[in-house]
């Protein structure tokens, strides 16, 4: 299948997006479900941890703080000029039939 013009402005305009948004955002915040998840996933220490209190009862929240995700600022601007270039390649083809 052929990309077409209007597929390349949407992806452009999905990484132009995404771009700013890690530009303009310091950190993320994930909450305790996907802390869990992601210790379950990568075997963590924590995660012997997490089972322990889930059996006595505990809360999960109070064991493992939630993750952090700081993303490095070349990153915003990797994906705002890839999404830009994208955009720019869009304009420059022929419209669609």
């Amino acid at each position: 299948m052929e990309i077409n013009r209007n597929q390349f402005f949407l992806f452009g305009m999905i990484a132009l997006l995404l771009g700013l948004q890690f530009l303009l955002t310091h950190e993320y915040v994930m909450t305790a479900e996907f802390t869990k998840f992601l210790a379950e996933k990568t075997n963590h220490p924590s995660t012997a941890a997490i089972e322990a209190a889930d059996t006595f009862g505990f809360s999960s929240q109070t064991v493992t703080p939630p993750k952090q995700f700081q993303p490095p600022p070349w990153l915003g601007y990797a994906f705002a000029s890839a999404g830009s270039v994208l955009i720019l390649h869009a304009m420059a083809m022929k419209k669609p039939d």
